[in-house]
């Protein structure tokens, strides 16, 4: 069995006194690629919150890379962590280029008196190109579509070399022609870096690329299921998560949820 990258154990967290997650327990494995799955303010956010080392439990405990949070310095730890988030703030015209190597610095723009050495920019490149941007390393930031933006950001995310990667809601936004070209990009990464742990979390069956392998569902702050795939992401599952009768199907290796009930003719 392949090593642990992530291990949640038993995690709960209060806000002002509410529970928000209650009692989850998630292992992810190195090459494992995780849906983290259930409706809004089920507590998904949250919960990735405790896998990227940026927020404790009030309980259980977090253990990353090996590491458990709580005893180990964060700054270090969230270097072998990517996270891609859509909604990131950049305002600056940054080109694409400078934009992932903002990722080796852990910033949103360049730092004054910073400048990247050779290795550097060519680890911007070799990201770049794992993603399909390497020919736009040079557009600027406010000109790229949304679909590039979000590919910029998984190259960004990647270039530090990460060993568990965190997608959140990284289709959101974009319209079908964008996310299936995203989808597309995170699905590669699967074969172009077989080692890499991730965790995606989303709302919508039709934006789980064709890698996933394993699901956690969550709803209320509670586990619904979790498991491989297949066995996690059900009619039954689905329905009781998102508490609404859904019809779940899969064909070609993604997913897609539609309610079954039949609506009057007006």
């Amino acid at each position: 069995m392949s090593t642990p990258v992530l291990e949640l154990t038993e995690v709960t967290f209060r806000r002002d006194g509410n529970p928000i997650i209650d009692g989850i327990s998630l292992t992810v494995r190195t090459g494992e690629h995780w849906a983290l799955l259930g409706p809004n303010g089920a507590g998904k956010s949250t919960l990735l919150g405790f896998c990227g080392a940026l927020t404790h439990p009030t309980g259980g405990t977090v253990r990353i890379l090996g590491e458990q949070l709580g005893r180990v310095e964060l700054q270090k730890l969230r270097r072998s962590i990517g996270h891609v988030n859509p909604r990131h703030p950049l305002r600056s015209p940054l080109t694409v280029r400078e934009v992932v190597l903002t990722g080796l610095t852990g910033t949103i723009d360049i730092p004054m008196r910073w400048t990247p050495r050779r290795a550097e920019i060519s680890a911007a490149t070799d990201a770049l190109e794992t993603v399909g941007m390497a020919t736009k390393a040079e557009r600027t930031w406010p000109t790229l579509s949304q679909g590039e933006r979000g590919r910029t950001l998984i190259a960004r995310a990647l270039i530090t070399a990460p060993r568990l990667l965190l997608l959140d809601e990284p289709t959101t936004g974009l319209d079908v022609a964008a996310r299936e070209q995203l989808l597309h990009t995170v699905d590669t990464l699967d074969r172009t870096l077989p080692d890499l742990a991730s965790v995606l979390v989303t709302h919508h069956l039709e934006e789980l690329p064709t890698s996933t392998s394993h699901a956690l569902l969550i709803a209320g702050g509670r586990t619904v299921a979790a498991g491989t795939a297949d066995q996690t992401i059900t009619t039954a599952n689905i329905s009781a998560a998102f508490d609404h009768p859904v019809r779940v199907d899969r064909q070609g290796g993604r997913w897609s949820a539609r309610s079954p009930l039949t609506l009057p003719v007006a």
